[in-house]
């Protein structure tokens, strides 16, 4: 199987039971290290849900994410100018980025937007800064996706977790996660940097899950200073994450009350 990042052979490294019922082969590549699953025949059932049910911190991560977004919009971009969420999931990150005072917008083809209605992004392009949060790993062809996004903003902010060395099976690393079937890509560090070469962009990256392509080369000591920022701040923010809850009318408190049930997240390095 070819890499779906820099084309080289991948070989096969294991095989995993997804959806608890497909016998699924995994591959990583010979030269970029990237790993993927084969092709993704089965993602029409994954996704019978936009946002897995085993995904129990959308709030949380938007909470932390708003944070580390603020500090990288600081370090490197205009803070009055206009930003994208891309897969923005139920619109929770926007709102919050919008109540902070950022322009905000929001977009995604699979998910409901709940409580960023009135500020979908219809603008194909004219964005400052594009975040994009846990939405990578889904991707069945990387590099179309990654160069539709890049028509739009050629700045992403994004998150997804870099695979340790030496996995060899799917119970080595908890982000397979082969019972919900969606994560289908995963992004070594030579991956992400064979990626920002081949868009003539700039990588920075904490080597863990929090990366940047960019115009222009930014800190690597700060943005790794960022980084683990949004490390030290996962526990502290998901008590937060209860008590901004808890302050909302009952009507919108009952429609996040799943989305935060069992805070903080159980998986220890989800962002």
């Amino acid at each position: 199987m070819q890499c779906k990042i820099c084309g080289s052979p991948s070989e096969l490294v294991f095989k995993a039971t997804v959806l608890k019922k497909y016998d699924v082969s995994y591959f990583r590549c010979s030269k970029c290290y990237f790993m993927q699953t084969e092709e993704p025949y089965w993602l029409p059932e994954a996704y019978s849900s936009a946002i897995t049910e085993l995904d129990l911190g959308p709030v949380n991560r938007a909470i932390t994410g708003a944070r580390i977004v603020e500090s990288v919009i600081v370090l490197a971009f205009e803070p009055n100018a206009k930003f994208i969420d891309w897969g923005g999931g139920y619109g929770i990150f926007t709102r919050l980025m919008r109540d902070m005072g950022y322009d905000f917008y929001w977009r995604d083809a699979y998910c409901q937007n709940l409580f960023a209605r009135h500020f979908v992004a219809h603008a194909d392009s004219g964005y400052e800064l594009m975040t994009c949060f846990e939405v990578f790993e889904h991707y069945a062809q990387p590099m179309s996706e990654i160069e539709t996004m890049l028509k739009v903003c050629l700045n992403i902010l994004f998150t997804t977790e870099v695979p340790p060395p030496n996995v060899t099976t799917a119970t080595d690393w908890w982000y397979f996660s082969p019972e919900h079937g969606q994560h289908i890509a995963f992004y070594s560090v030579p991956a992400l940097r064979f990626i920002a070469s081949k868009f003539g962009l700039h990588l920075s990256t904490d080597g863990t899950a929090l990366h940047l392509l960019s115009q222009k080369p930014v800190s690597d000591r700060v943005f790794k200073a960022i980084a683990r920022d949004r490390r030290a701040s996962k526990v502290r923010f998901s008590r937060t994450s209860r008590a901004v809850v808890s302050g909302l009318d009952e009507q919108v408190r009952g429609t996040l009350h799943p989305l935060v049930e069992g805070l903080p997240c159980p998986r220890a390095s989800c962002p």
